[in-house]
């Protein structure tokens, strides 16, 4: 299966958060909580095999999860 293309959720400046596919230019979804868009971007993840980034309202990496091909599994 070929690997999709990685989903960031982050704010989207206007109160509201955003899922977007890695070099979209639009987002994909725009949801008025973080936890409803944070599902959602894991939705999309797991359908593509890629990795999900979320970020906090300052832009930092909150969290990164991969739902694919881990580059680096854990031991056992």
């Amino acid at each position: 299966m070929a690997k999709g293309k990685n989903q960031w959720v982050s704010p989207n400046g206007d109160g509201r958060w955003k899922v977007q596919g890695q070099g979209n230019s639009k987002s994909t979804a725009i949801y008025d909580t973080k936890q409803d868009v944070v599902g959602r971007g894991r939705e999309i993840a797991k359908n593509q095999s890629s990795e999900l980034f979320v970020k906090r309202r300052d832009g930092t990496i909150q969290k990164r999860n991969s739902y694919g091909n881990d580059p680096h599994p854990p031991k056992g």
